[in-house]
């Protein structure tokens, strides 16, 4: 006599893109975070529910969704004058922001830029040109392992997705980032916006208020106690009935507004991303990659050059600085 099929549910997402939650087991975030966490925030831990969409708060006008893409060109080694070497990694990186008028229900680019970069702990790496084209060297700490070099790209790749939003912000508008916020948290009326979820933060009891959300609802604030810090909530979007982590998206928010700034920008949140919700037929990663934001990136790897050709005017560089 065998018992009960297990429920078994397949992820909207298409498997080359990973999985909308990272899990051992199938149900849900795996990995327990060690961050502190602070529940009794918006409502007590024991009283927490579903919030729905709160009477009166309406979307902003202007929504700005920021992005950044990256890709490694090539894979470099240098000869030290000691005879010891030192891997790096020749990255482009672009960011771009999108600009969506709902009044107009007109969503344009705002703002773009690319850059490039050799990332290398070698001291005596200087920069690759190879006519119009450009590698700044970006020396890294320690010793450079090329494993960890992709994620240097990242400090660079902030820093252009912060000045392409500058370049565009006015009053009252909305920014939203693709990712978490990391530096980025100190940018006025920004939410960052987490579509996988790799970490478990919330207890069991907890968890399964976020579980059992409806799209169009969200959890309670709560705060984090990560190195970045900040408030956050879980909020589900457009989806059909499915897993129990489908379409479920993580907000964050400055650690430096009040409790209140908090509430009233989940609540924002709650009225104005589910609009930019993809669907599957359109997109293998729905509902969780925004239609801008998808559309943003796809502009943004065009404009990051041929790679093949690239990959050759690097081979060449570097054949020249041999000579």
């Amino acid at each position: 006599m065998t018992g009960p099929s297990p429920a078994f549910f397949v992820d909207a997402w298409d498997p080359s893109y990973g999985a909308s939650f990272e899990a051992a087991g199938g149900s849900g975030p795996a990995a327990p975070s060690s961050a502190q966490v602070d529940a009794d925030v918006e409502l007590p831990a024991t009283d927490w529910r579903a919030i729905g969409p709160r009477a009166g708060v309406r979307a902003p006008d202007v929504v700005l969704l920021v992005d950044g893409v990256r890709r490694i060109d090539a894979s470099v080694w240098t000869a030290e004058e000691d005879g010891g070497s030192f891997p790096g990694i020749a990255a482009s990186y672009a960011a771009g922001v999108v600009r969506c008028d709902l009044d107009r229900g007109a969503a344009e680019m705002a703002g773009s830029r690319v850059g490039r970069g050799l990332f290398t702990a070698s001291p005596s790496a200087q920069d690759v040109v190879a006519g119009t084209v450009r590698y700044p060297v970006h020396r890294v700490s320690g010793t450079g392992e090329l494993s960890k070099l992709p994620a240097a790209v990242q400090a660079p790749l902030t820093a252009l997705e912060v000045a392409v939003s500058d370049a565009v912000r006015t009053d009252g508008d909305l920014l939203v980032v693709d990712g978490p916020l990391r530096s980025r948290r100190n940018l006025p009326r920004t939410l960052g916006y987490i579509k996988t979820q790799h970490s478990q933060y919330l207890d069991a009891r907890l968890t399964a208020v976020v579980t059992g959300l409806a799209p169009g609802e969200r959890c309670p604030v709560f705060r984090l106690g990560t190195a970045w810090g900040g408030w956050s909530w879980y909020l589900r979007l457009p989806v059909r009935a499915g897993a129990p982590w489908a379409g479920i998206v993580r907000v964050e928010c400055s650690a430096d507004l009040t409790v209140p700034e908090a509430i009233a920008l989940a609540d924002l949140s709650l009225v104005t991303l589910p609009r930019f919700a993809s669907t599957p037929y359109k997109d293998p990663r729905a509902p969780q990659n925004l239609v801008p934001i998808a559309g943003l990136e796809r502009r943004l790897r065009g404009m990051l050059g041929d790679a093949r050709l690239l990959h050759r005017v690097l081979t060449a560089a570097a054949r020249g600085m041999r000579r």
